[in-house]
């Protein structure tokens, strides 16, 4: 059946329950809030529900997306598993610290290097391997995620004005403070089924084939299954499985399959949930005895905090002036470029080990535009030219090599 213009199917009321749905979200902090999507020209197809286990009343794909955009869900607590397999090479630790690195996290220096409980750091840890996070939520004010690691365990409590990161492995203990309506940081790591839902669904467009793939219970509750897929050729991504709670309208799983098929890139859902209020004592924090308390301004006057390595920290700064990467495709083909002004990566010959090592994490490629280096993952490759341009988006190799030889 051919896709239906949502401008045709959504009325001017349920537009504006999008748009206040948005704003509300914006003011949590911690990533397990409801947050509004945008629906406008949604290409859908008007697939039913009408399959799977349990039973549940008939919706279309656009139905169950305005549930998701005007869902409310103010109070949860519960626990979530959150795998990730971006096939990235077994480095022995060092992306870890790499990742660390560039989010101003600690290391050998101490002090000079940052605080162990920072969020911006510890969070990044996400983005491999499996973890177990505890999260809970009341309102705009009170939240907390617990990451919980081996013996060791960091939080991440907002609770007012207060924001505390702790970690008890390195007992050390990030503070810091907001005034007046908080507004969640894009940069923020997603945690939760709903966070990496809102991340997809800001993907769809006309490019975009939406449905609804049935019923499925996850957590013990009735949930409808939302079925993402590119209509293009050429993208990464297979498709996306978002399990919607048939109740609330809350995401309560995320899966993203990629093309070239096999385990799922990322797979986020809730084991156990409860929309149940928590609590008080769930947001009380007091700093441990002993711990190293770090407070977000002192972190911020740091020289050079953040940065791997001040030449790298200065051409990043140097793209944000100049208005950050062009975009150049559409929809799940879209790729970012920008130019480092020559910089292409070390050769074997030239950079010695480092050029050889980096060079054994890619595949030479050459075309109209020249040679140059692609690294993969399972979704999101990039080109580097010799010539020092940069190519990037979750699209295949030679996706990336003909939009190299376009832009000649």
């Amino acid at each position: 059946m051919a896709p239906i213009d949502s401008d045709d199917n959504t009325t001017a009321g349920a537009d504006e329950g999008l748009r206040a749905g948005r704003r509300r979200a914006a003011r949590y902090v911690v990533p397990v809030a409801v947050m509004g999507v945008a629906a406008a020209t949604i290409g859908l197809v008007p697939a039913i529900a009408d399959s799977g286990d349990p039973d549940l009343p008939k919706v279309t794909a656009e139905q169950l997306i305005e549930k998701i955009a005007t869902s409310d869900v103010q109070q949860l607590s519960g626990t979530v598993k959150i795998s990730t397999d971006l096939g990235l090479p077994d480095l022995g630790g060092l992306e870890s610290g790499l990742m660390s690195g560039m989010s101003g996290g600690s290391g050998p220096g101490g002090d000079e290097e940052g605080s162990a409980a920072d969020p911006s750091a510890k969070l990044t840890g996400l983005v491999t391997g499996t973890h177990t996070l505890r999260v809970a939520a009341d309102g705009p004010d009170r939240q907390k995620l617990s990451l919980l690691e081996n013996a060791a365990e960091y939080s991440l409590i907002h609770d007012g004005k207060d924001v505390w990161g702790y970690d008890s492995k390195s007992n050390e203990v990030y503070h810091s403070t907001m005034s007046g309506s908080a507004e969640q940081s894009e940069e923020e790591v997603p945690a939760t089924p709903k966070d990496f839902a809102d991340q997809a669904l800001k993907a769809v467009d006309d490019t975009t084939s939406v449905t609804v793939d049935g019923t499925a219970q996850v957590a013990g509750r009735d949930a409808y299954r939302l079925m993402i897929k590119p209509k293009q050729s050429g993208s990464t991504v297979g498709a996306i499985s978002v399990a919607v709670d048939a109740k609330t309208g809350m995401p309560l799983k995320f899966t993203l399959t990629p093309a070239s098929g096999g385990a799922a890139v990322v797979d986020v859902g809730f084991t156990q949930v409860s929309f149940a209020k928590p609590d008080a004592s769930t947001f009380d924090f007091t700093p441990p005895k002993g711990a190293k308390v770090t407070e977000a301004d002192e972190a911020a006057e740091a020289p050079e905090r953040g940065r791997a390595g001040g030449d790298l920290g200065e051409e990043m700064d140097g793209l944000k002036e100049q208005g950050g990467p062009e975009v150049i495709g559409e929809g799940w083909n879209a790729i970012a470029t920008f130019d480092t002004g020559g910089q292409g990566l070390p050769t074997a010959s030239a950079g010695g080990d480092l050029g050889g090592f980096l060079g054994s994490f890619g595949d030479q490629v050459k075309g109209n535009f020249g040679s140059g280096t692609v690294f993969k993952t399972r979704l999101v490759n990039a080109l580097i030219t010799d010539d020092g341009k940069v190519y990037a988006g979750a699209v295949t190799k030679d996706a990336l090599v003909k939009a190299a030889d376009a832009a000649q």
